[in-house]
């Protein structure tokens, strides 16, 4: 099965611009492959406006999130890969999804299941 992430990205985003607000995406700037200007990390993230009035050609796909923005006036080229993302969100009321990590592990398979234990029972006086 595919990932539900991206899904959720999408109309999460919608859901936002919608309600006439600004969407920001949380994103783990150390994640290997992502392009993003350094400069503006913090503690290793980085919070992307992605309203559409500040970026051009944003596609939200299934494994990256791309757009072209300024940063201190000078064009850049992002990419987010989706595992990288950590949270969308409204700017102006923090509504959105947060993502847990496990959920960027690729595979959807349930954990294994633990084998039962026996119930022991004690004598309290």
């Amino acid at each position: 099965m595919t990932s539900l992430k991206p899904y959720l990205i999408r109309s999460i985003y919608e859901w936002i611009l919608d309600n006439e607000l600004t969407p920001h995406l949380l994103v783990d700037a150390e994640y290997e492959g992502a392009v993003l200007p350094g400069n503006f990390v913090e503690d290793g993230r980085i919070v992307l406006n992605i309203n559409p009035p500040a970026i051009q050609g944003l596609t939200l796909g299934n494994e990256d999130i791309e757009f072209n923005a300024r940063f201190s006036g000078k064009p850049m080229h992002i990419l987010v890969p989706m595992p990288a993302v950590m949270a969308i969100y409204a700017k102006e009321n923090g509504k959105g999804m947060i993502f847990d990590r496990e959920e960027d592990s690729g595979d959807d398979e349930p954990p294994p299941e633990k084998k039962p234990s026996r119930p022991q029972l004690r004598v309290v006086k």
